[in-house]
């Protein structure tokens, strides 16, 4: 690619006049303003649009920059930054420049920074941390002259232009640098966690020395609020909202906390949160926090976390750690609380994964994507065409807020949108915006405005209430400084968030407590549930009473519902309409957050797909059918949050009625409706990569709609509709397998220790030779991952099959052998927190399986046997019937070899996985849900036509049987030859399948494509 003219012209520009600007007097200010803007601007940046470039040069703490000058923008997020120095400085060789830029990039969560005083261009991969004594050359990916601008101009252009930027494509420009690598988040909240230890041993010790007993919720509210605080006050330094260095001064004196306490004080007059509140002559923002100025911390304790948040011992830099990175580590410290424990001898203050967290597998932190999608596709809408005052009106709530990523997501859309409405019609609103050298920017008292008409939250967690208003406070305070923007402000900086965001149970309200059962309760019984009234807790009384909010968003949590106490059921029995004894919490947030929706407002979440086919879901589908469904997309088994496998969907859900004229992001097929209630159609995507640009466009290019009067009650299929028309082709002439079978379809032997019940052939032949009778009670055993399909049984393992009622003093070799893991294999009681796993708490002795198999001479019949996880129907024959296998398989008690080749063919693998699940890596899970819906086509033997059919199939099965138990023993090209004749009539068995179900050549390709 050649370069553009005007580089060349600016090239040539600072060659021939070098020297002049390698002189000391020429400053970055010029610089920039004579060759930095015009260099991004050939690469196609419009350097002065904010939506594309942030100058925020200006930012002076400390007598150093405490911002880097460009942040370079793809959507609403940073994608580098850029910092520049004066010609005169050598970027290649000086320390301090390249360390300040890392530093920022690290910070700010940005792979990559650029470095530049012209005559250099230094790029940098800003995910290795940087360290104190690290080279100038340390971390940097690549380096230019000015004079090798024009050679370099196409790889400069790929990587680094506005729409190589938008793809993803600069960090193309990065290496590979494992996983050694600690991000900002992750290293911030391993310095949290350790902050949190620290306190709460030394806090609760000092709470018992004045003789004062801390509950568990004072101890986590204490600690939390003690580091909420702390973090503040250092990030407001680096904002320049405090004098540098202030916290640091503090912790170099003595009695710290005292010297800590006045800095409170001082921060509770200056902002007003509610976050420094301890005056009890004034509660108007809640109850004040007396406990911690009552208290002593130990100056070692103070200067510990103080002197990690500067410089030598810190590489953060809080000017740039922006509120979602700050959300993303609260969520996670959030997922563990303080534990008090007591004993005899000890009491001891622990740390420890919450329960609900624990049960879900991890914390999940939503995708900035996902945030980003959401927001923009329900507040966009409900946005369009509005001006500011309309906008004013708008109510936009998470009901489980957490750490506040939707919050601060919701925040960030709306001042973007007023700062693009303010920008087209700048004469009419001077007072809420202010022009800058720049650009333009909306003044403190109308972000302050925006945050307290707009945003409402409520979380069950109260520390997550108090972290999702320090990362609306702190979002609130990106890019402020001590200039008129504060200045302008006549009182207090920061409002008071409590009317708007709450601590409370979302899902369960006063009249929770209507069972006199509750009557004797305690206050800590009482805030564990935490009733929440919508109509009349302040600030949303008047909401609800309005009609609702206009937009409910979120990412509510994925587990059971058990996990609020054993009264929740009944009470959620007699309250929801999606009640289910063993849903998720999240079914009752889908209908309960579309139930605070105004006439004309939009629900949105992300949310698991279990919903779409798990039995659970049946109530929830059927309420759904009578909703305005609006939109669906299916993330499938896609690792969505990082180290988890949760198989998210987002939901869009419309009130009644729609008040879009046309669906987002983008049209809908001609033949959709609009998604109204009642509307035949809505719109449906998969999502089939997370390699994309912007999730927008990627959704908006490949939706389509969705019949809901195909949907089955008994699990939806989101298929397109080509697919959707051969599913129901299929369904209408064929038998559901349940009924083929007639119902005997039965999953593997549970034993709850394997290495206890599964023996290998030489433990087998040791037990019977001192034992005879052991022979009765041990049976061979194929797992899962013996099966393959028409493959002979082979195995090599055995199961003690010891039922539950067994006799084990008849088989004394046996009972021995047991015994060995007694220890282990006693049924231990809910709740077991031992130190080894323990077998469930069931009504059977240490000795017996865990599951009660009732079906047991089923295994002892011929049948076909299957994996319970594949990529495709694996089926086999068990001729025999002698073959037993654990809970990895099934079994179905036939040994039709007709039904083998249906089940084993390729239709039969695409039906299934269009009614079922698919798990990471593509897998399928083949349980009783699912497998007894598949459809089968029967024969009428009285159709001498369909007799020949059946016919033609037994003797391909049987052929591909002889055919597999022939392959062991081959080897060359025998072998070979054997494999092209599996292959052949593997290909006729599926062609014959095709014509029985009556597919047409294009439904066949439809099937062969996947």
């Amino acid at each position: 690619m050649t370069a553009p003219e005007s580089l060349y012209q600016l090239v040539d520009k600072f060659e021939r006049d070098r020297q002049r600007y390698s002189q000391p007097d020429y400053n970055e200010a010029q610089l920039r303003q004579e060759f930095v803007n015009p260099f991004f601007a050939a690469l196609g940046w419009d350097v002065g649009d904010s939506q594309q470039v942030l100058h925020e040069a200006g930012i002076k703490s400390g007598g150093s920059t405490k911002h880097p000058d460009y942040s370079f923008l793809a959507g609403r997020r940073r994608a580098f930054y850029v910092e520049t120095k004066k010609p005169a400085i050598n970027i290649s060789q000086q320390i301090e420049p390249a360390g300040q830029l890392r530093s920022y990039g690290w910070s700010g969560n940005t792979a990559l920074g650029i470095l530049t005083n012209f005559a250099e261009f230094a790029v940098y991969d800003c995910r290795i941390p940087p360290n104190q004594g690290d080279d100038a050359a340390e971390a940097r990916v690549w380096h230019l002259t000015s004079a090798q601008y024009p050679s370099a101009w196409t790889r400069l252009h790929e990587t680094l232009s506005p729409r190589a930027v938008q793809q993803g494509r600069h960090k193309d420009l990065l290496a590979d640098v494992g996983k050694g690598v600690l991000p900002v988040d992750a290293a911030f909240l391993r310095d949290m966690e350790s902050w949190r230890a620290l306190l709460a041993e030394q806090l609760y010790k000092q709470a018992r020395f004045i003789d004062r007993q801390l509950n568990q919720r004072e101890l986590n509210q204490l600690v939390q609020r003690t580091i909420d605080r702390i973090v503040f006050l250092r990030i407001a330094e680096d904002r320049n909202l405090e004098p540098y260095g202030t916290l640091e001064r503090a912790a170099r004196q003595k009695q710290v906390y005292e010297k800590i306490k006045n800095l409170y004080r001082a921060a509770d007059r200056k902002y007003n949160s509610g976050l420094f509140h301890f005056d009890p002559a004034n509660d108007s923002r809640g109850a004040p926090d007396n406990l911690s100025m009552e208290l002593y911390i130990p100056d070692n304790v103070l200067q510990k976390i103080i002197f990690a948040l500067y410089p030598p011992q810190s590489r953060y830099e809080f000017s740039v750690i922006a509120a979602d990175i700050l959300g993303q580590v609260y969520e996670r410290f959030l997922g563990k609380v303080i534990e008090v424990r007591s004993s005899a001898r000890e009491t001891r203050v622990v740390v420890e994964e919450k329960p609900e967290v624990r049960k879900a597998g991890g914390v999940y932190y939503t995708p900035a994507y996902i945030v980003d999608y959401i927001v923009e596709n329900t507040l966009g809408n409900l946005l369009a065409g509005k001006t500011p005052e309309q906008a004013a009106k708008l109510r936009a709530l998470d009901p489980a807020c957490g750490s506040g990523s939707f919050l601060t997501g919701t925040y960030q859309y709306l001042l973007d949108w007023h700062i693009d409405y303010y920008r087209r019609h700048p004469a009419q609103y001077r007072n809420r915006r202010r022009e800058t050298a720049d650009g333009m920017i909306l003044t403190t008292s109308e972000k302050r405005r925006i945050l307290l008409n707009n945003i409402y939250g409520v979380d069950l967690d109260q520390s997550a209430v108090e972290v999702s208003k320090l990362s609306l406070l702190l979002k609130m305070l990106e890019n402020e400084n001590d200039s008129a923007g504060l200045r302008e402000l006549d009182g207090p900086i920061l409002p008071d968030l409590s009317g708007n965001i709450k601590w409370g149970n979302s899902l369960v309200g006063s009249d929770f407590f209507a069972d006199k059962a509750w009557a004797g309760a305690d206050e800590e019984e009482l805030l564990r549930v935490k009733a929440f009234d919508w109509e009349s807790a302040a600030g949303f009384g008047s909401i609800m009473a309005a009609g609702g909010f206009d937009a409910v968003i979120g990412n509510p949590p994925y587990v059971r519902q058990e996990i609020l106490g054993a009264a929740f059921k009944g009470y959620a029995k007699g309250k929801y309409a999606t009640y289910a004894g063993t849903a998720d919490l999240y079914t009752y947030f889908i209908e309960q957050g579309v139930g605070l929706l105004r006439a004309g407002g939009v629900f949105s979440i992300i949310v698991a797909n279990k919903w779409l086919r798990a039995r659970y879901g049946k109530p929830l589908r059927t309420w759904l059918k009578k909703q305005a469904i609006r939109e669906i997309i299916d993330f499938g088994d896609l690792p969505v949050f990082e180290q988890a496998t949760t198989y998210p969907c987002i939901l869009t859900i419309a009130a009644d009625p729609w008040p879009f004229s046309t669906p987002s992001p983008g049209p809908l097929p001609q033949q959709a409706r609009e998604g109204e209630k009642g509307s035949d159609t809505f719109a449906a995507a998969q999502v089939d990569t997370l390699e994309f640009s912007n999730l927008r466009d990627y959704v908006s290019s490949r939706r389509y709609a969705v019949d809901r009067s195909l949907l089955d009650d008994g699990g939806w299929s989101l298929a397109q509709g080509e697919i959707q028309n051969i599913l129901r082709k299929i369904s209408k002439n064929t038998t559901p397998l349940s009924e083929v079978v007639h119902s005997r379809i039965y999953r593997g032997v549970t034993t709850g220790r394997n290495e206890a019940f599964i023996i290998d052939e030489k433990t087998r032949e040791k037990l019977i030779s001192q034992d005879l009778s052991s022979a009765e009670i041990i049976k061979p055993l194929l797992r899962g991952r013996d099966i393959k399909r028409f493959t002979p049984p082979k195995f090599g393992l055995h199961l003690i099959f010891s039922q539950q009622g067994i006799d084990i003093e008849k088989y004394p070799a046996v009972n021995a052998h047991l015994q060995q893991f007694r220890q282990m294999l006693e049924p231990k009681p809910k709740g077991w927190k031992g130190g080894w796993a323990g077998r469930a708490s069931g009504g059977y002795q240490w000795y017996e399986l865990q599951s009660t198999t009732a079906y047991h001479k089923e295994f002892e019949q011929p049948k076909i046997m299957l994996p319970d996880i594949s990529l495709r129907g694996n089926f086999i024959l068990d001729e025999s019937g002698e073959y037993y296998c654990v809970n990895t398989a099934y079994i179905i008690g036939n040994a039709d070899k007709y039904l083998l080749g249906i089940l084993n063919s390729k239709l039969i693998t695409f039906v299934y996985s269009h009614i079922s699940s698919t798990y990471r890596g593509g897998y399928l899970r083949f349980i009783y849900q699912y497998l007894a819906k598949l459809p089968i086509r029967t024969i009428d033997f009285d159709n001498s036509a369909d007799a020949a059919l059946h016919d033609e199939m037994v003797a391909l099965v049987e052929t591909m049987l002889e055919l597999h138990k022939q392959l062991p023993s081959l080897s060359g090209e025998a072998r070979r030859v054997v494999e092209l004749r599996i292959e052949a009539t593997d290909r006729e068995i599926d062609a014959l399948v095709y014509t029985l179900y009556g597919l047409g050549e294009d439904e066949v390709g439809i099937v062969e494509g996947g």
